[in-house]
């Protein structure tokens, strides 16, 4: 368990006693908890609204400011005939005030590809903008390939509601399915040379900025076992190798890991202009979800980034000003990257928290190295068509550290969301 603040072990210790405490309702499969993409919708065009307001505290002036978020979120996945199908998923969000670097309204074409799979399901192939995500962890998914420059902007902090928002990637994508495992190769040409941040770019420069192709095998050893092999090579870069598996250790327990590795540019060197090379790095994320018998799902998972910043990195990065840690927040947030070398996450799930139509959502991210942590937390009540919740953010951490260079120091929102 990472070192915490007084005040930081306060606020953990309160989401603890406070889920377990309400804890309630029949019991959850342990290994329908691991992050995956969410299951398409039941009809082929759906439509979501989403208002947002709230009080933001900031470190810098002026001390308090009002927030406000509209967005509208699209889907659109027909089923064009027995073997053909197509999706378009795009989202636009407006916020109040724009975050460092942003525009105030940006669109965000997420997918938009043509499929076909053969009569058994067994061959399938799409092209288009297409999100392939991979990896069990919740909070840093070292194999997940293509999650690089894939957010356009950042409207929570949940790290697995944020896995479901970013772009796609451009490619040519080919799979099978046998019996235990399947096969998928991707292609994913260069179709430009760099992010465009114009708010109403399809920004292929984020996701397609190189030639990549990625090899997939996976496996299922049995109904408690399975992994997955990767390999992805980029022109002009040495292969990259990666591992990922998930284990049920028991009736309400799962057990993840991911691991790669390979050669990659250390962010020491992106941000403080040295001579950026590659460094050969493991990067790795170790996790354990636990189910009690009331549905309260706890998650522990420690991260580990070789290419990230160690204590002495981050306090010389900080001290360079806010040029700089506004460098180092554009190359690990559109990435979701893990800037700091080593880091834990705690996630707390609740479904029926105290009444069956409310559910509680919360995690803990620490910084392993300087003890800075960001702290979130979500009640949402459900109705048929329409949703409302209230959110907490709050970091902390002493001068100097990852935490407590966040411009926002603690947010409070009230969100309503209705579904068409």
């Amino acid at each position: 368990m990472p070192r915490l603040n007084p005040s930081a072990r306060l606020a953990l210790l309160s989401i603890g006693i406070l889920a377990a405490t309400a804890a309630r309702g029949d019991d959850l499969d342990a290994l329908s908890l691991q992050s995956a993409p969410v299951s398409g919708p039941a009809s082929a065009l759906s439509a979501a609204v989403e208002l947002a307001l709230g009080r933001i505290d900031q470190r810098g002036e002026p001390k308090a400011q009002d927030g406000r978020r509209a967005s509208l979120d699209l889907r659109y996945t027909p089923r064009l005939s027995d073997a053909w199908r197509a999706g378009l998923s795009a989202r636009v969000d407006d916020t109040h005030p724009a975050p460092g670097g942003q525009h105030t309204t940006v669109a965000s074409l997420r997918e938009a590809y043509l499929g076909w799979t053969t009569g058994g399901s067994l061959s399938s192939f799409d092209i288009g903008r297409i999100n392939l995500r991979q990896g069990p962890a919740y909070g840093y998914n070292p194999t997940d390939y293509f999650r690089t420059n894939a957010l356009r902007t950042i409207p929570t902090a949940d790290p697995l509601i944020l896995r479901q928002m970013r772009l796609g990637t451009g490619m040519l994508r080919a799979g099978r399915l046998w019996d235990g495992g399947g096969a998928t190769l991707a292609l994913a040409p260069k179709l430009a040379s760099a992010p465009d941040s114009s708010p109403s770019a399809a920004d292929f420069g984020a996701t397609n900025s190189t030639d990549r192709a990625l090899l997939g095998i996976d496996l299922r050893a049995s109904d408690r076992l399975s992994g997955q092999g990767s390999l992805l090579l980029s022109r002009g870069h040495t292969p990259i190798l990666g591992l990922s598996g998930t284990a049920l250790a028991g009736d309400a327990v799962v057990v993840y890991g991911e691991w790669s590795y390979g050669r990659v540019p250390t962010l020491a060197e992106q941000i403080l202009n040295q001579a950026q090379g590659t460094t050969k790095v493991s990067q790795a994320s170790l996790g354990l979800t636990w189910t009690l018998p009331g549905g309260l799902a706890l998650t522990t998972e420690a991260e580990y980034n070789g290419a990230g910043l160690d204590r002495a990195q981050m306090q010389s990065v900080l001290a360079q000003g806010p040029a700089a840690y506004q460098q180092y927040f554009a190359l690990t947030q559109p990435s979701q990257e893990l800037g700091s070398r080593r880091a834990w996450l705690l996630y707390a799930t609740q479904k029926g928290f105290g009444i069956q139509q409310l559910d509680l959502t919360a995690f803990l991210r620490s910084n392993a190295d300087d003890h800075s942590a960001l702290a979130w937390a979500e009640l949402r009540y459900h109705w048929p068509r329409f949703d409302a919740a209230l959110q907490w953010q709050q970091s902390f951490g002493a001068a100097g550290t990852e935490y407590h260079a966040l411009p926002y120091r603690r947010v409070v929102q009230v969100v309503a969301s209705a579904y068409f």
